[in-house]
């Protein structure tokens, strides 16, 4: 029963590797089940709950595909992941457009084989939690942070573990990335979303006001407090408070601050009393503040106070493979506040938009998605134009360069070494700008990294996938 909160893998088949994959340590993070062929995977399939598919050489004389399709037709949900020894690239790629979720040969190590196992699992877990969360929302802040990538994942799975708890939470990342939102799911997923969550922005208020903003002033404190006023830290009461923009809070106040969060009680300006506070504090800075207590600008043990548990917001372009998420979230998002039907995206648009650098980051393209709706008019459709990418801009290839790789059709060219020698450019591209790192490559290609390395083995006979390699 010490199984029991493993993932359930069935391998069908035997494998030349045979030795390699039963193996007890193999697959250490599963409950393996090991069938001869299909007939018997049926069987199981019918009392067991299976979670993954592993399907290797000798699963049916019939052939991959229509192993796929057998196990397609009884549960589409379930994962079917290919270990053939011989099989070659072309059936692979047709593979994975039926349905399949990973394809290996001979050359594939047994630890590429268990990323890639472990990475369909993540998938399948994904795809559980959006399919509940349309009627059971067991985690409701999930939909606060759109994307699927591994930074989000890291991002949402730190969220998860802290949501629940009181501890301080520093976010980190460059304007646009998404920081307010990590903190809104932060609070979402505390007992403390009952409650508004309190948020300022630390650079918009000069320092006597944002002192009075933040801890309350009486009647009479200052020239102009007509009224005594409640400070944002007691709106926060049993709440959580944002405090966006930590860095550029100034040094005075920074001191006043680092006594709130060490005794958990305020004094409003003008006042004696001390008010006693049950509030969650969460921070976000676009700056180094590390540099910044370097450079003496802001206080070592605030920053410390601060970063009990650090979270890092990615750059958009270092997780493209959410851009197509991110753009149908914001279409949909604006389309019902303009009160107008849905627009589609051309297949070219998309293209051009994942291939965009987006300086500006996740609001640069929540800005430029508004714009294009509103410039479409009555087009059911955004192309390219809506989002003013002109002919100039971005083309519509991953890695925003591709477009140059050309060749020439003045004579007779076969179409297989075509396709290989324009496959072989783009994967000689992706790993030039990445610096031969594989897992950056794959996400400009938007295709996962254990297919990146079968394509490298398969058409690795150019200079720079031979040094990758």
């Amino acid at each position: 029963m010490a199984l029991m909160h493993k993932e359930t893998l069935l391998v069908v088949g035997v494998s030349p590797r045979s030795a390699e994959f039963e193996s007890p340590d193999a697959f250490p993070d599963f409950a393996v089940i090991r069938v001869a062929d299909v007939t018997e995977a049926e069987f199981v399939m019918q009392s067991e709950n299976i979670d993954c598919i592993l399907v290797v050489d000798s699963a049916a004389a019939e052939g991959p595909f229509e192993v796929l399709d057998t196990f397609q037709k009884i549960d589409a949900k379930i994962p079917v992941v290919f270990g053939y020894p011989e099989m070659m690239a072309s059936t692979a790629v047709r593979l994975i457009h039926a349905g399949g979720a990973h394809c290996f040969d001979s050359r594939d190590s047994i630890e590429h084989l268990r990323e890639a196992l472990d990475s369909t699992i993540r998938q399948k877990r994904m795809s559980e939690r959006a399919r509940k969360g349309k009627d059971q929302p067991s985690e409701p802040w999930r939909s606060l942070l759109i994307g699927e990538s591994r930074a989000m994942e890291a991002v949402a799975e730190t969220v998860r573990l802290v949501g629940p708890r009181r501890c301080t939470v520093l976010i980190s990342g460059e304007t646009g990335t998404g920081k307010e939102m990590a903190a809104r799911a932060i609070h979402a997923a505390s007992p403390r979303s009952g409650h508004a969550m309190v948020a300022i922005n630390c650079s918009a208020l000069p320092e006597h006001l944002l002192e009075a903003e933040l801890f309350g002033h009486t009647k009479g404190a200052f020239t102009g407090a007509v009224n005594l006023r409640v400070g944002r830290f007691e709106q926060a009461h049993q709440s959580t408070i944002f405090l966006d923009e930590i860095g550029d809070m100034p040094l005075d106040l920074q001191a006043k601050l680092l006594r709130v969060l060490q005794d958990r009680e305020v004094q409003r300006l003008g006042s004696s009393e001390n008010i006693k506070l049950d509030v969650r504090v969460i921070a976000a800075t676009n700056v180094d503040l590390q540099e910044r207590v370097r450079q003496g600008r802001f206080r070592a043990d605030l920053f410390y106070r601060l970063n009990v548990v650090p979270l890092h917001m990615p750059l958009l372009n270092k997780r493209t493979t959410d851009i197509p998420m991110l753009v149908n979230h914001f279409i949909a998002r604006v389309c019902r506040m303009e009160d107008i039907p849905v627009k589609r995206l051309s297949p070219d648009a998309l293209c051009r938009l994942c291939a965009s650098p987006w300086p500006g980051n996740v609001r640069q393209l929540e800005n430029a998605v508004e714009m294009a709706v509103a410039v479409s008019g009555d087009s059911e459709v955004l192309y390219p134009r809506d989002f003013g990418l002109t002919d100039a801009g971005p083309r519509s290839t991953p890695t925003g360069q591709i477009s140059q790789l050309t060749m020439p059709l003045s004579g007779p060219v076969h179409f297989d070494t075509a396709v290989t020698q324009f496959q072989l450019a783009i994967l000689d591209r992706a790993l030039q700008q990445s610096g031969g790192n594989k897992t950056l490559a794959a996400e400009k290609l938007g295709i996962k990294r254990t297919t990146l390395i079968m394509k490298m083995r398969s058409l690795g006979n150019s200079g720079y996938l031979q040094k990758a390699g």
